[in-house]
């Protein structure tokens, strides 16, 4: 049992991070585990430790939040907290997610998920499964990505948590998405959009607003597009969440690629790509790198639009990322005169591109 200071101190905290507030949240987790260390209360101090990596990974520092929860592992490990270990683990997983690496992330995940199954922990068998859905996205397996989303979706559904069945529809929107259901995913982050609203959940709203403008945008439908965007960049501004911030900055490129504003394009590129360099994200930057590219194509310079497509290329073999390979093998064949539509055919994705620009879910 928490004293009754660290107590008020969690709950502050609590309250901020309900409410968006991340620094302020960060702030005073910090401070209570500070005083959970000083009056030796480890429970407490797993505790704050694992709620110090949450809000790191929510707001994009990764680093931060990976430290956090090693550091929780160490500790729970030390007072036999079974929990606390897997809890660690799970978040350590989507830390390693966010920075591209989803081998290492997949593995962790696991084992966070044997071990609520084990214990028949809904609620961490339901986050866990959201969590490895998002893995097996960023990896490139669309399919197996799809089905597990609707598992977790499932889930929280029988436990009646709403807010991760909001996430779940984020997951099968972005997923719906990829494979080149735009339909499907606009109806998927809409139904999200509606639920996140009536929480009052300003992280969700956000979320989904992104989702939805990237539907609009995949739909040609670019004036909807930029106000959802809009909508989402200006919650990602208030809450400081950087990760979430940079891909609305590279659809908002997108979008005006597509316009061939190629000016307003690259200066949002510019911008997303800075960010992605602040939270280490190869994933981001994958895509920062084959914008500036087809710029390059659109205005005649196919030396270095090739070069652009070529670095993607490497970087996304390097991290396993086979949907980001995908788009730089189509655009280093179109460079060269040929369509490569196979790629997309062998996982299951279902995208056609004619000509540049190219609208990249």
């Amino acid at each position: 049992m928490y004293s009754s200071e660290i107590s008020r101190l969690f709950a502050r905290a609590e309250r901020s991070r309900q409410e968006s507030r991340y620094n302020d949240a960060l702030r005073t987790f910090r401070m209570a585990l500070k005083k959970s260390i000083a009056a030796r209360d480890m429970h407490a101090a797993v505790a704050g430790l694992l709620s110090i990596g949450d809000v790191c990974r929510m707001t994009g520092d990764f680093v931060s939040a990976e430290k956090a929860y090693v550091r929780a592992v160490t500790e729970a490990r030390k007072i036999a907290d079974a929990v606390g270990v897997a809890d660690a683990q799970a978040g350590w997983g989507l830390s390693r997610r966010g920075r591209g690496d989803w081998r290492l992330g997949l593995v962790l995940l696991k084992k966070a998920l044997r071990f609520y199954q084990k214990n028949e922990d809904r609620e961490g068998i339901a986050f866990t499964l959201w969590s490895i859905a998002g893995a097996l996205r960023i990896k490139g397996d669309i399919p197996r990505a799809f089905d597990t989303y609707q598992e977790a979706f499932e889930a929280f559904q029988s436990i009646r948590a709403r807010s991760g069945v909001g996430y779940c529809l984020c997951g099968l929107g972005g997923t719906s998405r990829v494979a080149g259901r735009f339909r499907d995913s606009l109806a998927y982050y809409r139904s999200a959009n509606a639920l996140f609203q009536k929480l009052s959940d300003a992280f969700g709203t956000a979320y989904s607003y992104c989702g939805i403008g990237n539907a609009y945008r995949m739909s040609g439908k670019y004036r909807q597009a930029l106000e959802s965007f809009s909508d989402a960049a200006r919650v990602y501004r208030k809450i400081g969440d950087r990760v979430s911030y940079a891909y609305t900055l590279w659809s908002v490129g997108t979008t005006y690629k597509m316009l061939l504003d190629l000016s307003s394009a690259r200066s949002y590129f510019n911008k997303s790509k800075a960010l992605f360099k602040k939270t280490k994200d190869p994933r981001g930057l994958i895509y920062c790198q084959l914008a500036f590219g087809e710029i390059a194509l659109l205005n005649g310079d196919t030396a270095k639009a090739e070069t652009c497509f070529r670095d993607s290329r490497e970087l996304a073999k390097k991290y396993g990322f086979k949907i980001e390979l995908c788009h730089a093998t189509m655009l280093l064949s179109f460079v060269a005169g040929k369509k490569n539509p196979l790629c997309y055919n062998k996982l299951g994705v279902q995208l056609n591109f004619a000509q540049a620009p190219f609208n990249i879910p």
